[in-house]
């Protein structure tokens, strides 16, 4: 198979409550939101997404945050309530430099929306989804159906406009015995990409698994973890729709980024993470 090029974008950042991606099993809801952190104590995470060059197609796993947050392309308080909405804006407060916006980095290595063949949201969380309509002309734009149900359950952590109009597709995990609750997706059926149920944060969540010649791998845990040190410790974030998925999802993302075989194993918001390209 000819090598698989991974780009890893920062599309912005986001400010939580350190509770939100460290507060463990036993965090509140109140706590993870940040409505008990004071505004000094609250942490700046990047906003990760990443363009997988595959012998099959481009991807695109993630979209990170709108151009519509920052207008001017710096911190805009009334832009973000507009597109997040109040309530999530006092959970994840985020800035997008110019130039930083997932399009606008595309377009830096002359890549348009159309000649995306897959766009893959690993859930719909807002700093996951916001920049889709910004890609909507790719060929395929591809959520879990688990994923599209949970958003219909919980419409305040999530806001549908941010996807209003966007040819979302949806699919459906098979039972593979692949991943902490043994579901996956093949995309290409081939086992280069494979498209990992991780629940616990969120119903739909996935990572996703980068396999090239040799067996050696990639692992793109989204919101699995907020960084190595969540899998490393088992600290399992604050938010999340069943926490008891959550830690098992954590237990085999440790599995795998111990594995000799695992390349490199990286969180969407992992503070030692900088941008770079991984040939696998």
């Amino acid at each position: 198979m000819d090598k698989i090029r991974i780009h890893v974008f920062h599309c912005g950042r986001v400010c939580v409550s350190p509770y939100l991606p460290f507060g463990g099993k036993h965090c509140s809801l109140m706590k993870a939101a940040g409505l008990t952190t004071r505004k000094k104590d609250r942490i700046w995470l990047p906003v990760s997404a990443y363009l997988v060059e595959h012998p099959k197609g481009k991807l695109l796993i993630d979209t990170g945050w709108s151009r519509e947050i920052s207008p001017g392309g710096v911190y805009d308080r009334m832009a973000q309530i507009h597109h997040m909405s109040f309530p999530l804006y006092v959970t994840n407060q985020g800035e997008i430099a110019k130039g930083m916006a997932v399009n606008e980095q595309l377009r830096t290595l002359g890549i348009r929306p159309e000649d995306l063949d897959y766009v893959l949201l690993t859930h719909l969380d807002c700093d996951h989804a916001s920049g889709v309509k910004q890609v909507k002309g790719a060929k395929h734009i591809l959520v879990s159906e688990d994923e599209i149900a949970c958003a219909g359950r919980h419409p305040i952590r999530y806001r549908a406009s941010m996807w209003k109009g966007v040819p979302l597709s949806g699919f459906s995990f098979e039972n593979t015995g692949i991943g902490p609750c043994g579901k996956s997706f093949d995309l290409f059926e081939d086992g280069s990409i494979q498209l990992v149920n991780i629940p616990g944060h969120s119903d739909g969540l996935y990572a996703v698994l980068i396999t090239g010649d040799g067996g050696r791998y990639v692992l793109l845990y989204s919101d699995g973890g907020y960084s190595s040190g969540s899998w490393r410790q088992l600290i399992c974030s604050g938010i999340a729709t069943d926490k008891k998925n959550q830690i098992k999802s954590l237990e085999w993302i440790a599995k795998m980024s111990r594995n000799k075989n695992c390349l490199e194993s990286l969180a969407n918001h992992d503070p030692d993470v900088i941008p770079h390209t991984i040939l696998l």
